[in-house]
């Protein structure tokens, strides 16, 4: 038989089958990867600034269904619904994005989820999970959302609420709850006298830390008189010098009875920074004229006012003899340690005025008993300062921080760079 060499026209010659590589299997979720391109990890969110903190997507863990008291919140579907409108709006935080080892404590995750919200300032939503979650861990077992939820209704000022929760407290834990305290009283004045309101400068002040002077400026508008305790103010840069020279000679133009106690101990640290014949800290010069205005004999006043002209070739203050300004007896609120005192809601704090605080001392307590809340951002920059001084064999309290900003700083590690000291209730 004889077979033809040749094929007809557009007839392919057969082949066998080729070897090839397969295609890579596409991943789960069904989308396919571009042949020779390489597989894409999950990228990471937006790391908080300043912290290491590896990201991800954290829900709340799921509640313990048996042990719940009949009639309470306890199904994680309830918790879940209680957090789908913010979810909805934080997912993609940074804040929210936080890998947690729960280890054996089952509890972990649902306090730290709770802690965040209250430092981003979701108070519609703490309360309702807190509620939730103590008919998921009954008992002392949920003693630590117990803690934080009577800590929440205190600074909220729900006394009916709080007085609920104890009464709860006691069936459910066999335990005495935390008293209500009521905030104190501001202290009183002579009864002659005009109501005296008090402010406090510490620290190493910037200009950062403008917003300090601002019971100044209040008290200068509504002409009413001020007490500004500058026992712990360590130092000021030269813009913050600027601008309590401008709240104080404004105020002494205008009459309003503005009072620095303890100055005294400020002023060799300003003075200190004055270079004759240097032209720089101009406006610390201007305070310190101010000073010796209010506080300081005529004869040092002119003699500053000198190397003030000569340094700056321009003309200085004129001394004006005025009364030293007076205000009714005060017994002002008095420290008995050295404690740093912080107060308020911090939020999108550096704590440069911590740093003087640190040096000077070897043993350093930070009371945060006035603190309402921390921001995640702050606690985080906490960290950074401390940790130099942790390394540097200095020993760090945090004193009676209310127990939803105690367990915000367990969430960033705070409590490995110093002892922190929550109040039994």
């Amino acid at each position: 038989m004889v077979f033809s060499l040749f094929r007809k026209k557009g007839q392919k010659v057969p082949q066998g089958e080729i070897m090839r590589p397969k295609p890579p299997s596409a991943p789960a979720g069904g989308h396919s990867v571009l042949p020779g391109a390489p597989e894409e990890a999950e990228k990471p969110r937006e790391p908080l600034p300043d912290l290491e903190f590896t990201s991800g997507t954290q829900s709340v863990s799921a509640a313990k269904p048996s042990a719940a008291k009949p009639g309470a919140p306890k199904t994680q579907a309830e918790i879940d619904h209680i957090l789908s409108e913010f979810e909805r709006e934080f997912t993609d935080s940074s804040v929210m994005g936080i890998d947690v080892d729960h280890g054996a404590d089952s509890i972990q995750a649902d306090v730290e989820q709770v802690a965040v919200l209250y430092a981003n300032g979701q108070d519609a939503v703490v309360r309702p999970l807190l509620e939730s979650l103590l008919g998921a861990y009954p008992g002392t077992e949920g003693l630590r959302l117990w803690q934080m939820l009577f800590d929440f209704l205190a600074l909220s000022g729900d006394r009916d609420a709080f007085d609920k929760l104890a009464a709860e407290f006691v069936d459910a834990c066999e335990m005495s709850p935390p008293a209500w305290v009521e905030p104190q009283a501001a202290p009183k004045v002579a009864a002659a006298g005009p109501a005296v309101a008090v402010c406090e400068l510490q620290g190493l002040a910037t200009a950062d830390d403008i917003s300090a002077l601002t019971p100044l400026a209040d008290a200068l508008r509504a002409k009413r008189p001020l007490r500004v305790d500058c026992s712990r103010l360590l130092g000021c840069d030269d813009e913050f010098a600027g601008r309590l020279a401008d709240l104080l000679m404004s105020a002494r133009r205008q009459g309003v009875v503005i009072v620095l106690d303890q100055v005294e101990g400020i002023m060799p640290r300003l003075r200190a920074r004055l270079s004759p014949g240097e032209a720089r800290n101009t406006r610390t010069w201007l305070l310190v004229l101010e000073l010796l205005q209010r506080y300081g004999t005529q004869e040092d006043f002119e003699q500053c006012a000198i190397d003030f002209a000569v340094t700056f070739e321009r003309s200085p203050p004129s001394w004006e003899a005025v009364p030293t300004p007076t205000l009714p007896a005060v017994k002002p609120v008095k420290h008995t340690d050295n404690a740093h005192y912080l107060s308020g809601e911090i939020r999108n704090s550096r704590f440069d005025d911590l740093i003087a605080v640190l040096n000077l001392q070897e043993h350093v307590i930070l009371d945060f008993s006035g603190v309402r809340r921390l921001d995640f951002f702050s606690a985080g920059q906490l960290v950074n300062r401390l940790s130099p001084f942790k390394a540097s064999g200095k020993e760090v309290i945090i004193r009676s921080p209310n127990h939803l900003v105690a367990e915000l700083m367990a969430v960033v590690g705070l409590n490995k760079f110093a002892r922190i000291i929550v109040p039994k209730s």
